[in-house]
């Protein structure tokens, strides 16, 4: 009989794991056909069906990067990489504090808290771009590049909390009390003793907190112009009144995914292991 049931175990897990691989391989054909379709030529990624054996070039690749005669997009990129950085680690310095105090030395009513801020997200993004706009406009702050990190920090920083309290609430209360016998401050304490120990939850709260602002388009694209326009509304200028060009799109998007792709790679292991982190007590 315990035969039958590690049988039925080994089935059900070799589904699952095929379920998984499908899943997964769906997930993957459009980065796949993206990547194929920006080594062809413009009149080779406008052929439909689309052909598999047409010769494959750099083109896009040259256009992207100015080569061709187009605008550079590394001021673009540039200012990506400050943008989500910088609020990233404007982020966890603000959600590190506020999550201790909501789960390790829990506040009076946390859990109103913690609703407060989750109720800061189900307001629309665009029903506050106007006043933004206007505040950015009198204050001389549109086109800076941290009028941007001061907004992507804000949006975040509720899911950050969120996150970052589950994640606190696994450390020991114990190791926590003996440093503070020990005479450690609180900024001693979260840097050396709570941070060390919750840092797979603190590298996936600041793998997702990167992305949103990587990926963040329509602040950025309303209140930025030539000196802070990031890589997404960059991405957008492709598409002109002469037509979209497939090719040079798919070469841009490629390398424009690339730094959120490299990240969550470096960060795979840690990120997995943070997700986990609150999911079991």
């Amino acid at each position: 009989m315990s035969n039958i049931a590690v049988l039925r175990g080994r089935r059900k897990g070799a589904g699952l794991g095929l379920v998984a691989w499908l899943a997964g391989i769906v997930f993957f054909l459009p980065i796949a056909w993206m990547a194929l379709t920006s080594f062809h030529s413009e009149a080779d990624a406008a052929t439909n069906p689309p052909s598999f054996t047409a010769a494959l070039t750099l083109d896009g690749y040259r256009e992207f990067f100015g080569t061709g005669g187009g605008a550079s997009p590394w001021p673009a990129l540039i200012n990506s990489v400050v943008a989500s950085v910088a609020s990233t680690l404007f982020v966890l310095l603000l959600a590190l504090p506020a999550a201790y105090a909501l789960s390790i030395r829990p506040v009076k009513k946390w859990t109103d808290v913690l609703f407060f801020f989750l109720s800061t997200k189900m307001l629309p993004v665009v029903a506050g771009l106007l006043p933004i706009y206007l505040f950015a406009k009198n204050t001389g702050m549109l086109d800076n590049i941290w009028l941007l990190v001061i907004l992507y920090t804000s949006m975040n920083l509720p899911i950050a909390v969120w996150m970052m309290q589950s994640f606190l609430a696994e450390v020991p209360v114990a190791i926590i009390e003996a440093a503070r016998v020990d005479g450690a401050r609180l900024p001693t304490i979260l840097a050396r003793v709570v941070a060390p120990i919750a840092l797979p939850g603190i590298a996936a709260t600041a793998l997702i907190c990167f992305i949103f602002s990587w990926n963040e388009l329509l602040f950025a694209r309303v209140l930025t112009g030539v000196v802070a326009e990031t890589a997404p509304v960059f991405l957008t200028g492709f598409i002109t009144s002469q037509g979209l060009f497939l090719a040079k799109v798919c070469a841009a998007s490629l390398v424009i995914s690339l730094p959120v792709l490299a990240a969550g790679f470096a960060a795979q292991d840690k990120l997995v292991q943070g997700l986990s982190l609150g999911a079991v007590k």
